[in-house]
């Protein structure tokens, strides 16, 4: 099996409700449009890869229900390859996301009594990925599958969105840690200390900071920041998966490390100019169209 990105972990299917407003205590609002997708940080990212040209594959669980039907079919048309998915009775997680006017959103996930997958439930042998991208959701895959990436010298990468189990036990397997502010606030306190403790764990650190751009560190000396590409955000729902498997994408391509940075920063950012977030992962030629058109930006 010939994959250029290979993302593990979490797959959900998406209730996208636009809503003027977040309800607070005892209110009862009506949506003004409801959009439904696939969804997952790994998922989506696997499906960024491939609309960016790639070859992708997803390792994961879907549920033998009606939503994990959905999100199977969903990875078909979008050529990401799914004969590494285990299938079983535990349902499909399920997330409810409210977005407001501003983009901003809130975000409720289900996943009843479905478990991280055992380590063997996932049979690696067939797939030699140029790169791999984990979002921490799947640890007993993971991890055994980033120290064989190590020893084989396939470069990983970390999507850290928040501090939990399984991003934790991979922070000193892989090569680049993308982590979310908020990551990097739970885990340090701040981001700059974050920084700092991170860098001398993982040899190349990002961290996302949204509309604020991001912030990075190669070994302890070499760092940055970069700012985000300026849009008119509708919705920020996985935002963060596009950048990271335009990321993910972009090492397997060998791109130099700001041309990488600002590749993965586009699909961020164009991500947020449509409703859902499966719905607004950019396709190539719109990825190449915006980077063209702000080629002036981060020179």
């Amino acid at each position: 099996m010939q994959v250029d990105v290979l993302c593990v972990g979490h797959a959900s299917y998406d209730l996208i409700f636009s809503v003027p407003h977040h309800p607070t205590e005892d209110e009862k609002i009506f949506a003004d449009s409801l959009i439904s997708c696939g969804g997952g940080p790994a998922a989506n990212a696997a499906v960024m890869v491939s609309r960016l040209g790639l070859k992708s594959a997803f390792a994961g669980y879907l549920g033998q229900d009606l939503y994990g039907d959905k999100h199977a079919q969903e990875f078909a048309e979008y050529d990401v390859n799914t004969q590494l998915i285990a299938r079983g009775p535990s349902p499909t997680p399920l997330s409810t996301i409210l977005v407001k006017p501003d983009g901003k959103r809130a975000l409720i996930n289900y996943k009843g009594d479905t478990q991280a997958l055992p380590s063997n439930a996932v049979d690696f042998s067939s797939v030699k990925p140029k790169v791999i991208l984990f979002d921490g959701h799947e640890p007993h895959l993971s991890v055994p599958l980033a120290e064989h990436a190590r020893r084989d010298h396939i470069p990983s990468v970390l999507d850290a969105g928040s501090l939990h189990e399984g991003t934790l036990a991979l922070i000193n397997k892989v090569d680049y840690l993308v982590c979310s502010e908020k990551f990097a606030r739970q885990f340090a306190g701040d981001v700059e200390a974050a920084l700092t403790r991170l860098s001398e764990t993982a040899p190349a650190v990002v961290v996302t900071l949204g509309e604020k751009g991001l912030l990075w560190r190669r070994g302890k000396k070499h760092g940055g920041a970069m700012p985000a590409f300026p849009v008119a955000a509708i919705d920020t729902t996985g935002a963060g998966d596009a950048f990271h498997g335009a990321f993910a994408a972009g090492v397997a391509l060998d791109m130099e490390w700001l041309e990488l940075l600002r590749y993965a920063s586009a699909a961020g950012a164009l991500c947020c100019t449509k409703i859902g977030a499966r719905l607004g992962i950019p396709s190539r030629e719109e990825h190449y169209t915006w980077l063209e058109q702000h080629k002036d930006l981060h020179v």
